[in-house]
């Protein structure tokens, strides 16, 4: 069962008269990457969420947020009063020695580094909200994955969609070869007989053998078709029993068109082409949809 890259998480709680919310959104990414964004009064957490968010996810780029609502004022933070106050006497000193008068805003000086103050909890309080955030997050996770999970299934479908369309396009590519040849070998003896007509002279079966077996040998695709074929059936494979198997897949996806490449490059009649086109075409889409899966 194959599991999406996007997705996204939420759990919240209430402890000791303080609300937590998680949130974990994750987009595509090549390798695995986390963002955590924390309010002051939790920071000591974000080596453990880190952690928890790397142990649970392979790939994508993880945005973590963690905020505090619906809480009392003094809950969350304290205020300098000393701080404060050195600042208000300042700021008149200032302003009487400058002839200027007028009212002082709080709500701006609130704003000043270092006045209000995160209340940082003792160790037992870290250890209760350690426990707590960790929980919400393992929720949020869950949530997380069971909804990349859900996306899979839609990938995974899809994606078995466009092997199948590639199994029939590679089998018409198989009977379409054996064929080729003995069409070739026919078009040549009737160009030359045409040609050999009008001068009253014979062909030489042998140099006609050797010509058809030079081309044979150029043109032949039976191995790069076993290849391609061994791909799709491995392919098919990991989709049933990997949950994090982009890099493998898209690393088949590469072998898949090399194959392709060279089958179109040995190829020496316009049907053939035409299907390798289309094969060509179907493992783009595969490349595409693999980017988004974990």
């Amino acid at each position: 069962m194959l599991n999406s890259m996007t997705g996204y998480g939420s759990a919240d709680g209430q402890l000791d008269g303080v609300c937590y919310a998680v949130e974990i959104k994750a987009v595509n990414n090549r390798y695995l990457k986390t963002i955590i964004k924390l309010p002051e009064a939790v920071a000591f957490l974000e080596d453990a969420i880190d952690k928890c968010l790397r142990k649970n996810l392979a790939r994508g780029t993880i945005n973590c947020v963690v905020r505090l609502k619906g809480v009392s004022g003094n809950v969350l933070f304290e205020i300098d009063e000393a701080a404060l106050r050195s600042v208000v006497e300042r700021l008149s000193a200032v302003g009487s020695s400058v002839g200027i008068e007028g009212t002082i805003d709080m709500a701006s000086l609130l704003t000043l580094p270092g006045v209000v103050l995160p209340i940082l909890p003792d160790e037992e309080e870290s250890r209760k909200v350690r426990e707590f955030v960790l929980g919400l997050t393992q929720e949020a996770i869950e949530k997380l994955k069971a909804m990349r999970e859900a996306e899979g299934r839609f990938l995974e479908a899809d994606l078995r969609g466009h092997c199948e369309a590639m199994t029939k396009e590679l089998e018409h590519v198989r009977r379409r070869s054996e064929g080729v040849i003995d069409e070739y070998a026919k078009r040549l003896r009737r160009r030359v007989d045409a040609l050999l007509a009008e001068a009253k002279l014979q062909l030489d079966e042998e140099t006609l053998a050797r010509e058809v077996a030079v081309l044979a040998d150029r043109s032949d695709i039976a191995e790069e078709i076993a290849r391609l074929d061994a791909h799709l059936q491995q392919f098919m494979e990991i989709c049933e029993k990997e949950g994090q198997a982009g890099r493998r897949l898209d690393f088949l996806s590469q072998e898949m068109l090399r194959e392709a490449n060279t089958v179109a490059s040995k190829a020496a009649d316009a049907e053939l082409v035409r299907c390798v086109v289309d094969i060509k075409c179907l493992i783009e889409r595969l490349k595409e949809q693999i980017q988004n899966v974990e």
